[in-house]
């Protein structure tokens, strides 16, 4: 049924040497998988295209008409791939090399998780918090705006990142951070890709809320690891006006989407 058993999707966005140096990276680990990379350029113009060509004959190339975002990006990929198991993989990411064996046995192992992610290191390898509970509607206001420094603000971020948490053993999730996803495509073909109505953030949280309401769980596995290179612009808080910046702005809207959609429904990953 499968050509593969791992697709690689990255997806460029004016950071050709980022991919690049993740490539290098995937091929270096000489897994033992059939395995194909797929690159998605969201309408960069950074030269990413002829980096490809000139040293990765055998990464499949895909250029976007446009950029659409995060989800349309790669859904594109995914469109294309031929692996029993998609790996979302950020350009700015490092994987280790017994990350991808062990995701691999450990879904093969647990046919009732659709999507497991490893532990996310900083590059110093302390913590980085990658997974937490669907959010509600003070998400961008505590998120965004010095809000998130009060006592309560602090307090509802700090159950929302599950910091509290040691994140030191396997645990079922309500969502994990899309820097790195381990999903299994049958699940996926089952659930559907991630919704293009988003164009950045809250289309991970969106993807596995929609696992869970069809039964398939999310897994947050910190036996393995990567390391995620990138602090992401919406955990930072810049005063109020973080919430009318660009990267704000689009967060903002990224909610909004998210809020309504799923207003007035339970969470379907119950505790």
């Amino acid at each position: 049924m499968f050509k593969y058993d791992l697709s690689f999707i990255i997806l460029n966005y004016r950071n050709k040497n980022l991919v690049k140096y993740c490539i290098k990276g995937i091929e270096g680990l000489s897994l033992d998988f059939k395995y194909e990379i797929i690159v998605v350029d969201n309408k960069s113009n950074d030269g990413c295209e002829e980096m490809i060509k000139k040293n990765f004959l055998q990464v499949k190339f895909i250029a976007a008409k446009n950029n659409r975002g995060y989800a349309t990006g790669n859904n594109l990929g995914i469109k294309n791939s031929q692996g029993k198991y998609i790996v979302i993989i950020n350009p700015d990411v490092a994987v280790f090399p017994a990350t991808i064996e062990k995701l691999f046995k450990y879904l093969e192992a647990n046919p009732e998780v659709g999507i497991v992610g490893p532990k996310l290191l900083n590059p110093d390898q302390t913590l980085q918090y990658s997974c937490g509970i669907f959010p509600d509607w003070r998400l961008p206001i505590y998120r965004r705006s010095l809000l998130g420094k009060t006592n309560r603000g602090k307090k509802w971020l700090k159950k929302y990142l599950m910091i509290s948490w040691d994140h030191n053993e396997i645990k079922e999730v309500d969502w994990l951070f899309g820097a790195f996803l381990f999903i299994r495509k049958s699940c996926l073909d089952k659930v559907g890709l991630f919704d293009e109505r988003f164009f950045l953030y809250l289309e991970d949280t969106d993807l596995c809320r929609r696992f869970w309401r069809n039964g398939y769980k999310v897994v947050y596995n910190p036996e393995v690891s990567v390391i995620h290179y990138h602090q992401r612009n919406s955990a930072e808080n810049k005063g109020l006006g973080g919430l009318f910046k660009k990267t704000g702005r689009i967060h903002l809207y990224s909610f909004l989407k998210y809020y309504l959609k799923y207003l007035g429904q339970k969470n379907p990953h119950q505790k």
